[in-house]
């Protein structure tokens, strides 16, 4: 009996525990305030060129292709995008000189800016590039925004002749980060 007027005590004041409860008022003008500030990591480009493509007598040779890149299609992404970083790494097996351009170009092929990088000759070593971070902010931002297509020149400078049998290959990698503001 004695067991049982225990557990009724217990059980009153364990509900009586679930009738109070702690509050405040919800100030849903903080949302106001709220800024986000997300960062988006991308590829943005990548090639592979092998050597027996590229077979020549030894001249220079030009390579060309051209791609859509609609990434400021959508207002929102434009409108809130405050920042954008390109990054090129370019790794060259073969045995001649390379230059690679980058031109950004706009929906009317109007070139809005042209960026070049320098290859040295493979020999015999690693030959992984990373160049500088093209950063665009302010005025070039705007001019990136205006792109809508990316155009890849890659020129082979003189040197030794290639044929069927020559090996390695040209590869560019390239990866884009998009800093944004939403408020």
């Amino acid at each position: 009996m004695k067991v049982n007027f225990i557990y009724r005590i217990f059980k009153i004041l364990f509900l009586s525990v679930l009738f109070f409860s702690c509050s405040s008022d919800l100030d849903f003008d903080q949302t106001k305030d709220l800024k986000l500030e997300p960062v988006f990591v991308t590829n943005l480009a990548y090639f592979n060129v092998p050597a027996t493509q590229l077979a020549n007598s030894g001249g220079g040779q030009v390579l060309f292709d051209e791609q859509f890149f609609d990434a400021f299609k959508e207002k929102f992404f434009r409108d809130n995008l405050i920042k954008a970083e390109l990054d090129f790494e370019i790794e060259n097996t073969i045995i001649r000189d390379f230059t690679v351009e980058i031109l950004l170009l706009d929906a009317n092929g109007q070139i809005l800016e042209t960026d070049s990088y320098s290859v040295p000759a493979y020999s015999g070593n690693s030959n992984v590039i990373k160049y500088p971070t093209e950063v665009f902010e302010n005025q070039r931002l705007e001019l990136l925004k205006k792109t809508a297509k990316l155009a890849f020149f890659v020129r082979m400078a003189p040197g030794p002749a290639l044929d069927q049998n020559s090996t390695g290959s040209l590869k560019l990698r390239s990866g884009a980060t998009a800093y944004m503001e939403i408020e």
